[in-house]
């Protein structure tokens, strides 16, 4: 397979990660298609594409033509089979939580063409945990993406211990014609590169919070007056959604059971009262508007 026979993209899932990697997908020439389990997501991702691409027309980034017809290429099912039954390539992009993906890759290893690539947009979860419910583990990786994906430019590609060259060096291709830089990690390890560094910064973050060593503002301010951060790890929680790195942490540590990769206290009351960080209005910091930061 090379990447002239990838014409076709399922996007699986359309979340905050989602709708915006199907949108990238759309403008590279790709005929699109984002699957959700509910409507009323799909709604909500349409909505949100045509406010934000909205804006990179006000913006000048792309003209009206070229986004009508990214728009063209862009389509939207509940129907997993309809999403994937003539796709070429699979971007999975659901709940961080193991027996989802696994419970998804083993649906979509039955409906998809026996071609197609199927990779993980993880930021945790590595592909070896998942390609072993498809007959076709040499045609699954990691392909990681990060938020929000029309901005930020870089894609992990990871490979496991079965990921092929060829299914390596094709996503590389896709990222190359989506306009992001794919970087290949030949090795599988727990939070790939950008997120090992990004989780150990956020554990000593809440580690003094917690201590009552500062206020998590002030360790914001720390961060970006001292490091050069553009945001601090508190800020950048809530621009992630607060849930998304306590269910990474949450699976780690179901894996490990060490105490250490326990998700901290101040996370888990933060899920269970559904404040989430921007995508709620409310995380550590409240928000209104388009994820304006209420001082």
């Amino acid at each position: 397979m090379e990447l002239h026979d990838v014409k076709d993209i399922a996007v699986l899932g359309a979340g905050s990660m989602g709708h915006q990697i199907a949108m990238l997908c759309a403008l590279g020439g790709y005929s699109t298609t984002i699957y959700d389990i509910q409507e009323p997501a799909l709604e909500k991702a349409k909505e949100n594409l045509e406010f934000q691409m909205g804006k990179w027309i006000q913006k000048g980034k792309i003209s009206k033509e070229a986004l009508e017809e990214a728009f063209a290429r862009l389509s939207y099912t509940t129907n997993l089979e309809e999403a994937v039954r003539n796709t070429d390539f699979v971007i999975e992009a659901v709940v961080e939580k193991l027996d989802v993906k696994r419970n998804l890759f083993a649906a979509v290893d039955r409906l998809a063409p026996a071609h197609a690539i199927l990779a993980s947009n993880s930021s945790t979860i590595a592909s070896s945990k998942i390609a072993d419910v498809t007959s076709r583990p040499e045609k699954v990786c990691n392909m990681h993406f990060f938020f929000p994906a029309l901005v930020m430019d870089c894609v992990e590609v990871v490979m496991s211990d079965t990921t092929s060259q060829e299914t390596a060096d094709v996503t590389l291709a896709v990222c190359e014609k989506i306009k992001r830089t794919g970087v290949l990690l030949r090795k599988e390890t727990w939070g790939f590169v950008a997120n090992r560094l990004l989780f150990a910064l956020n554990k000593e973050a809440l580690k003094l919070y917690e201590e009552g060593i500062c206020d998590y503002k002030d360790i914001d301010i720390i961060v970006k007056k001292s490091l050069n951060h553009p945001l601090g790890p508190f800020e950048l929680m809530d621009l992630s959604g607060i849930d998304v790195g306590y269910y990474a942490l949450e699976e780690k540590y179901k894996e490990t059971g060490n105490i250490e990769d326990k998700p901290p206290v101040s996370l888990e009351e933060k899920v269970n009262a559904g404040t989430l960080g921007r995508k709620t209005g409310k995380g550590w910091y409240e928000y209104k508007g388009a994820g304006v930061k209420v001082k």
